[in-house]
């Protein structure tokens, strides 16, 4: 592999994967954060809200916050496990690091790299096998959401 066309597969492809895995995992791992700090809070406070609605001059709005709460708490813990914020921000992360770390095993002549004859075309194949592992990964986890939905019958 050439130079020019090394570099344009760095800059257009290697860089932007980065990006991309990057951006995910963060966006996932705030979801997560926050849908799992909101399900301890809402958690630990609906037994309060209760026993304040259970005595007998509490005002209807309390009454109506333990059901809020109760609600909350059911919408968010299956929003953590329907879509999966924690399990896609782990894997996401991980092949964001694995392709930063491929740039520099290339950079310093490590493992396979070291006596390689096309170190460049050795690089892609790498960094393209792992985006494929991902890849891969991601429809299986899509057909088990699917296969996880009941079945209808018409």
């Amino acid at each position: 592999m050439d130079d020019p066309t090394f570099d344009k597969y760095v800059n257009e492809r290697y860089v932007a994967e980065i990006s991309w895995y990057d951006g995910k995992s963060m966006r996932n791992q705030i979801w997560y954060r926050t849908l799992q700090w909101s399900l301890i809070v809402l958690s630990a406070s609906t037994p309060v809200v209760i026993a304040l609605a259970q005595k007998t001059d509490s005002t209807p709005w309390v009454k109506s916050l333990s059901l809020i709460t109760s609600v909350l708490v059911a919408i968010l813990a299956t929003s953590l496990k329907t879509f999966k914020f924690e399990e896609n921000w782990v894997n996401y992360r991980t092949t964001c690091e694995t392709l930063k770390k491929e740039i520099h095993f290339f950079n310093a002549g490590l493992d396979e790299y070291k006596d390689s004859q096309d170190r460049e075309g050795l690089f892609v194949r790498r960094v393209e096998a792992l985006i494929s592992r991902e890849n891969t990964l991601w429809l299986t986890t899509i057909e088990e959401k699917q296969n996880d939905k009941p079945k209808t019958h018409g």
